[in-house]
């Protein structure tokens, strides 16, 4: 799960303050669906208190069960 918030962190620019026009802060973030991973990012104006979230989508790596994975073939 933190692979996933730190993957989503790595996409995200913050937004800018409608207000102040100023680069906002990161403040918390919240898993709000698993299926696909969803995310919502809360960001905070330092010099208006203004909130802005923003949701972001992660894709989760492909998981294969042991039984479908191939073997290397055997050199005769």
């Amino acid at each position: 799960m933190v692979d996933n918030l730190k993957q989503s962190l790595e996409q995200l620019e913050p937004p800018i303050c409608p207000k102040c026009n100023i680069e906002m802060r990161w403040s918390r973030s919240t898993l709000v669906r698993t299926r696909p991973v969803t995310i919502t990012h809360v960001f905070v104006c330092v010099g208006c208190d203004r909130i802005a979230e923003t949701t972001s989508k992660v894709r989760s790596p492909t998981i294969v069960p042991p039984d479908k994975l191939s073997a290397p073939g055997r050199a005769a």
